[in-house]
């Protein structure tokens, strides 16, 4: 894991007088899931936002494939990095198809791509997801799971090298949350990078490498998730007595609330 395909340099973030993001360094690199925790307010989504190029960092610098994110067209960041989350469509008049389709809109400009490869890659994510049967429906139509199952084959598609993820499983029940985080795990180990905002802890520590702990728009703490999930830090962060024990099954942490 030596190839650093997303970095942020001293970032913040400033709107209105109010200080989003402050200071923030966040790396990222191949064949590795960050994921970034914090209580309601503490800047996550914020930052997967600047990273992506969709607000520009007010002070800092974010590169993304070695490429100045504020320096880059929308056309461009398509093509290095897909985004999952932030925004999810909620009444949108096309078939489950077409949204699927649309991940591969940045391609189409691309010298040497063609429809043969684009109906591959389509085909291929709308198989991997279990969404073939859901082709012709309109995306209106659907539940909050096939709707999530969609736009993760869309951001397959899309094939880009870097996928950044916000609550990808918000709303969703266990089967489809753990669909969803299970295929983030295979892009990574395919050498993919992927970063997610996560709100559940335990879903956080068995699913990444690396954690980074926001806190009132800047770094807490920065490391393995046995390293950030400290009882102590945890508590003060979230306002709330936790407790933090080996998971019975599982080599990694497990967060429960102090009663």
């Amino acid at each position: 894991m030596s190839d650093v395909l997303v970095s942020a340099r001293g970032v913040g973030y400033t709107v209105d007088g109010a200080e989003l993001l402050r200071g923030v360094d966040a790396t990222v690199r191949s064949g590795e899931v960050v994921g970034v925790i914090g209580p309601n307010g503490a800047g996550k989504s914020t930052l997967v936002q600047v990273l992506a190029g969709d607000l520009r960092p007010t002070a800092g610098t974010v590169s993304i494939s070695g490429h100045d994110v504020t320096r880059s067209t929308p056309a461009e960041l398509a093509l290095l990095r897909s985004v999952y989350g932030y925004r999810t469509p909620d009444d949108v008049p096309f078939t489950a198809r077409s949204i699927v389709e649309m991940g591969r809109y940045p391609h189409r400009l691309r010298e040497g791509n063609t429809a043969e490869e684009d109906l591959r890659s389509v085909r291929g994510a709308m198989e991997r997801t279990a969404t073939d049967d859901l082709a012709h429906r309109p995306f209106t139509t659907l539940s909050s799971g096939e709707r999530a199952r969609v736009l993760l084959a869309r951001m397959l598609a899309q094939d880009a090298g870097i996928v950044l993820m916000d609550e990808p499983t918000a709303n969703l029940d266990i089967r489809h949350g753990e669909h969803i985080l299970s295929e983030a795990r295979r892009l990574a180990d395919a050498g993919r990078a992927v970063l997610s905002v996560f709100h559940d802890l335990n879903e956080a520590a068995r699913y990444t490498d690396r954690m980074l702990l926001l806190d009132r728009g800047a770094v807490r703490l920065e490391g393995r998730p046995r390293d950030v999930l400290s009882a102590h830090v945890l508590s003060e962060v979230y306002g709330q007595a936790l407790e933090v024990v080996d998971h019975p099954f599982l080599d990694c942490p497990l967060v429960l609330i102090k009663r």
